[in-house]
């Protein structure tokens, strides 16, 4: 049961009767006067009970979009219901606070629709809806929550696939394909041309040679149908804020644009997300259905609060590649995490395959660096600073054993992984 504003107004005019006979029965009276119609009002309301609630099926969302949840509510009661619909979202689905007004005759129905903004992504969810029918009085109402269960899908937002058509076309003119012709280093051959000066001698093609007339040279381009395995590390380190998003949000988004990428060029991607255990994987999809296996397996990811056991994801990482293959790495380039956890077992990757470490770096340290303005600014300058030096410390003792690293801020992660890939492609690499 629920009593609306008219039940306190009704109430306060009991003040009037009680100031011309400030008596005990005065007040007495009026009180037992207000409970009675408010008690009649409930009983004359239309009952919650006789509703029916049927909820439709929601669309996936990316995060920063909005989305409408539809439910149809139908009265089977012999009495009207009239009064305040709410759908019971979860704070995070950020759904419409205000009620709707439903005025249902007994066998109607009505289609309420709730505006969903998430601030995160994952399986948001609504358990019930909350329906409070009025009496005839408006002074109180019927109050229940009718279980309806509904879920809605939030996909990471991919803020970076804005930098695709750039590294696209960058990765046209690596292969060949584009209108300059711009030869592209490699070992798959491409196609035979005449020799011009500054060609290596070593492309000349001796027997396309002898049987014309002009000098022939082989071209190349990257080979196709490579392996890219993405590893997404969602321990401790990964549940740090950068910015206003956990650190691995921003992996996420340079994962994404990593293997649209890789699969625009023919390279086959994998993906695998893990600490202590896989938490999610995607494997021999390709084409088309990648992106979205991609997003549908990261919505649901969140970091936990445990140390990531390096020797089982190497061992996990080689049971899956037979042979050599780009390895990325999205971890936080903490040096206790690292020196205990991957610099002991990363040679066993290194050894077969080319590994790549992306870390994303905190703004904020670099903002802390330069604060002078009194001791405690001073101190915090420090400690960055100590900070700094540690992971330079281990981004070098990284590099020594053989990984590619790229660190950088969150907006800046994902072109820059982009680009090294490109560059491995062009050295040969892969």
């Amino acid at each position: 049961m629920a009593v609306t504003a008219r039940a306190w107004l009704l109430a306060l005019v009991g003040l009037v009767p009680v100031l011309a006979a400030p008596q005990f029965l005065t007040v007495a009276g009026w009180l037992v006067l207000v409970l009675l119609m408010i008690f009649l009002d409930v009983a004359l309301a239309g009952p919650c009970g006789k509703l029916s609630v049927e909820r439709g099926q929601i669309p996936t969302v990316r995060l920063g979009e909005s989305v409408t949840a539809q439910t149809v509510l139908t009265n089977h009661g012999p009495r009207p219901v009239r009064g305040l619909v709410r759908d019971a979202w979860q704070p995070s689905a950020r759904a419409d606070s205000a009620g709707v007004p439903v005025n249902l005759p007994p066998s109607g129905s009505c289609r309420l629709r709730t505006r969903l903004s998430p601030s995160r992504r994952g399986d948001l969810r609504a358990q019930c809806l909350t329906v409070r029918s009025l009496g005839p009085l408006g002074i109180a109402a019927r109050q229940q929550n009718l279980p309806v269960p509904g879920t809605v899908r939030v996909l990471p937002p991919f803020a970076s696939r804005k930098h695709l058509p750039s590294r696209l076309a960058r990765l046209r003119e690596l292969d060949g394909r584009t209108s300059l012709m711009v030869r592209g280093a490699g070992t798959e051959f491409d196609s035979l041309r005449d020799y011009v000066i500054g060609d290596d001698v070593r492309s000349i093609d001796w027997r396309a040679t002898a049987r014309g007339r002009q000098v022939v040279v082989r071209t190349w381009r990257p080979e196709r149908d490579r392996r890219v395995l993405l590893v997404l590390d969602t321990s401790r380190t990964s549940a740090a804020r950068v910015g206003d998003a956990p650190r691995l949000d921003a992996s996420l988004d340079a994962a994404l644009l990593l293997a649209a990428l890789a699969s625009r060029a023919g390279d086959r991607v994998d993906l695998l997300a893990v600490d202590r255990r896989i938490r999610a994987r995607v494997e021999g999809v390709a084409g088309p259905r990648l992106l979205p296996s991609l997003v549908d397996a990261m919505a649901t990811l969140e970091p936990d609060l445990v140390e990531t056991d390096w020797p089982q994801v190497v061992t996990a990482v080689r049971s899956r590649l037979t042979r050599r293959s780009l390895v990325v790495l999205f971890t936080s380039l903490d040096a206790s995490a690292l020196e205990e956890g991957l610099l002991p077992v990363v040679h066993r990757l290194t050894s077969h395959h080319q590994v790549l470490v992306a870390s994303v770096s905190d703004p904020q340290i670099a903002r802390m660096a330069v604060g002078r303005g009194d001791a405690r600014a001073v101190y915090a300058a420090a400690c960055a600073e100590r900070s700094r030096l540690e992971r330079s410390a281990v981004t070098a003792e990284i590099v020594r054993a053989g990984v590619e690293v790229v660190d950088a801020l969150p907006e800046e992660l994902p072109p820059r992984l982009a680009d090294r890939y490109l560059a491995l492609k062009a050295a040969g690499k892969l």
